[in-house]
């Protein structure tokens, strides 16, 4: 039945349909009491916590997945590179504990969340889960004196902790119907001033970039990698109005029960192909993806020439129904953040057919550089 109804809203908050309408008074009361928490904080009303190093949030305004684990995974990357030392802060969906923890080697989805373990593995760096962010920085800091800036997955509207640079992201699907939720799927609405958007789009269109930006903001000129710079008043205020397309690239699967093991996706594509089309073998392929949009992990093996049977699974699924017990296939496409929940299970573990697609965020480089000049105090020229 959830599955159901996170169904029919996700498509009906893509329209303002007859459902959509029926509840836009109530979008109208979530959007105030949004507004009043947010002004709260900002008079100082509500308390808000500044930690002693500079913290940048990427997080989103439309509900569910569009992509912040590997945005997060890219800046803390940049971060690095450009001479700092990261840590990253997150909530950590699903945790046991409400108190500060530290993501290790041992730790497992279902103490930590699947985010933060596939962070800790894919980046190295110190990452502290815990519902209080403010709470968890503090943890991470006493824990690991050296780290100089932390990164938070999320937590966007968490505004108990003070943040220096606000990332906001959006995938293809831009902002649905424009309302905020119950009505369209908006925690706050498009206008929200941020210090950088981010689009994760195989195509960032001028159309898509007009919806995303909030107002002020200067349209990027095509392609649509290229940042612009914001207006003179725009940049005293200390706000990047520019619009940043993400692309999110796999070339690879890799075997679960052995990640040394590996085929491109192009002799996957090869392989599964109808042995009447030439060299295929008409291998049978099947993709299963727990994230927040799965289309997009579908999308993207179409575009590498893969045909696969879809299976999509609710966010953060935990994969204990056994979903692939009577799947009738040779090939089964995971994304890492279901991997690494598919290792806690023996019988997943040990299925050969079961094959881990890691992908990475591609971003233009200037985006890191005009967030590294902001973190160090100074005015992107």
């Amino acid at each position: 039945m959830a599955s159901s109804l996170e169904t029919t809203f996700s498509r009906e908050w893509l329209r303002r349909g007859a459902l959509a309408c029926a509840l836009w008074p109530l979008s109208l009361l979530f959007r105030f009491l949004a507004a009043a928490r947010r002004a709260a904080f900002a008079a100082g009303l509500s308390s808000s916590e500044r930690l002693p190093v500079p913290v940048v949030v990427v997080g989103n305004i439309f509900i569910g997945g569009t992509g912040k684990t590997p945005l997060t995974i890219w800046l803390v990357d940049a971060l690095r590179a450009a001479g700092f030392r990261p840590g990253v802060v997150s909530r950590g969906f699903g945790g046991k504990d409400a108190a500060p923890r530290e993501v290790g080697a041992s730790s497992t989805p279902s103490d930590v969340g699947d985010e933060p373990v596939l962070i800790a593995a894919r980046t190295g760096c110190p990452v502290f889960v815990g519902r209080a962010r403010a709470a968890a920085g503090r943890a991470l800091l006493a824990a690991h004196p050296e780290v100089n800036v932390i990164v938070t997955d999320d937590g966007l509207q968490h505004y108990a902790l003070a943040r220096d640079v606000e990332i906001v992201l959006f995938d293809g699907r831009g902002v649905g119907n424009g309302w905020t939720l119950p009505a369209g799927p908006l925690r706050e609405p498009p206008s929200r001033q941020r210090d950088f958007t981010v689009v994760n789009a195989p195509e960032l269109t001028p159309a898509l970039a007009a919806a995303v930006a909030p107002p002020g903001a200067t349209r990027p000129s095509m392609p649509a990698v290229s940042p612009s710079v914001a207006p003179d008043a725009a940049r005293q205020a200390g706000r990047q109005a520019a619009t940043w397309q993400m692309r999110l690239a796999g070339d690879v699967a890799e075997r679960l029960a052995d990640r040394a093991e590996r085929m491109t996706l192009a002799e996957l594509a090869r392989r599964s192909a109808p042995p009447e089309a030439g060299q295929g073998t008409g291998l049978r392929v099947a993709a299963a993806a727990g994230i927040g949009n799965p289309a997009r992990f579908f999308g993207m093996l179409k575009a590498a020439g893969i045909e696969a049977q879809e299976l999509p699974l609710p966010d953060h699924h935990d994969f204990k129904d056994r979903p692939f017990a009577h799947l009738q296939a040779d090939f089964i496409l995971v994304t890492e953040k279901d991997a690494v929940k598919c290792w806690q299970i023996e019988e997943l573990r040990n299925d050969p057919r079961i094959w881990v697609v890691p992908v990475s965020a591609r971003i233009d480089a200037a985006l890191a550089d005009q967030i590294v000049e902001k973190l160090r105090g100074r005015t992107p020229a």
